[in-house]
């Protein structure tokens, strides 16, 4: 049996009996068991009535958090001419073509956004088999090729967050850090929830949103009552 420190005890202690609960309470309940000496990342996981492996069950997209991430995200642009140009003014943290496709393609992937814009693609297509697993593929479904280079530059650094099912229908995300206030973090959670809703596929039978957990980055979870997140009840 594994052995638990004081402070892990306490917040498995507070957490139990306690499942289903109101969004103010799991928000609440996860702040106070944040106790690791970095602030870490409140994250949301939804179990959805989903078989990502039909492409019409298939859940993607994104959503600009009101309170942001707290995250530093570093954004890299294939672009060319003035639309690198246009990049790098917007704070894209690396820029570049056929060079850029070699540096990611030596294994050397220093950022979390990719963006591109189409006349790239068929250098970024190169890169599939390197960038599709890390989910930084770009794809014009959710806004990552795009002559706007600008607009998703300034979307990925203020908050916007990527999702997408896994093969067990299952959407993974941060939301915020503990050190956020619980109203910020309550906001958050209702507009990432509100965005998953309304990415339902057109193949999705029956319940769509399963099940919605949260936890901090070291501490226990604790699921949330479905219809009061999703303002249901």
């Amino acid at each position: 049996m594994a052995k638990y420190g004081k402070r892990t005890r306490a917040a498995r202690e507070a957490f139990a009996g306690k499942e289903n609960v109101s969004v103010e309470e799991a928000i609440s309940l996860v702040k106070t068991s944040a106790v690791a000496k970095f602030d870490e990342t409140v994250e949301i996981s939804l179990c959805l009535g989903v078989d990502p492996r039909h492409a019409d069950q298939m859940v993607r997209g994104t959503v600009s958090l009101p309170n942001g991430t707290g995250k530093t995200v570093r954004v890299a642009v294939f672009a060319r001419g003035p639309k690198a140009e246009e990049a790098q003014a917007a704070g894209a943290d690396i820029v570049g073509a056929e060079d850029l496709m070699e540096i990611v393609q030596s294994g050397k992937i220093e950022f979390d956004r990719c963006i591109a814009t189409p006349d790239m693609m068929p250098i970024v297509g190169r890169l599939g088999k390197v960038l599709g697993p890390r989910n930084l593929m770009p794809n014009p479904k959710i806004g990552t090729v795009t002559m706007d280079v600008k607009a998703a530059v300034t979307a990925a650094k203020g908050g916007q967050v990527q999702f997408k099912a896994e093969k067990a229908g299952v959407v993974h995300a941060g939301i915020g850090k503990a050190s956020f206030t619980e109203g910020k973090l309550v906001e958050n959670l209702r507009a990432f929830v509100d965005a998953v809703q309304k990415a339902r596929p057109a193949g999705a039978k029956g319940t769509y949103m399963k099940k919605i957990a949260i936890s901090s980055t070291m501490g226990p979870g604790v699921t949330i009552d479905v219809p009061n997140a999703t303002g249901n009840d």
